[in-house]
């Protein structure tokens, strides 16, 4: 054992695990177990904002080109609905992000910018704060008219 972090962080996971495992807890790298055990978290949340800006920006899509609706969009939507609703299963604390503007903003931000190079149309042409309630926006039968 002794493998550094910097060095190789899966072999280094590894060997940590073991030692915890072992409960040599006086051998463990609690600095950088610390540290992932945070990014862990930081991980689910950026799934969560991924999930919800592709959903976003779908919604997007299907109220602005209405002439172009297809069932691979239901798809997305559908698909994105249900993972958004997996990671809030696997992490029900990350539904206070709902409730952060500051993140919201950059969600809606992202799905702006998807719609935009997706639909080809200019940025300007979607609304700058998000329209419609993140409740709404979850509900299966929801679609931006």
């Amino acid at each position: 054992m002794g493998t550094r972090y910097e060095q190789d962080v899966v072999a280094w996971a590894n060997e940590q695990a073991e030692l915890l495992r072992a409960g040599k807890l006086t051998s463990i790298d609690v600095e950088h177990i610390a540290e992932e055990i945070e990014d862990v978290g930081k991980s689910e949340q950026r799934e969560l904002a991924s999930r919800m800006s592709v959903l976003l920006a779908h919604l997007l899509k299907w109220q602005y080109q209405p002439g172009r609706r297809s069932k691979s969009w239901q798809f997305t939507i559908r698909t994105q609905r249900k993972e958004v609703a997996y990671v809030l299963g696997e992490a029900p604390s990350l539904r206070g992000k709902f409730s952060d503007e500051a993140w919201l903003d950059i969600v809606w931000s992202k799905a702006r910018s998807i719609a935009s190079n997706e639909t080809g149309l200019d940025l300007d042409a979607f609304p700058e704060v998000l329209p419609w309630q993140v409740d709404d926006i979850l509900l299966s039968e929801f679609y931006a008219e």
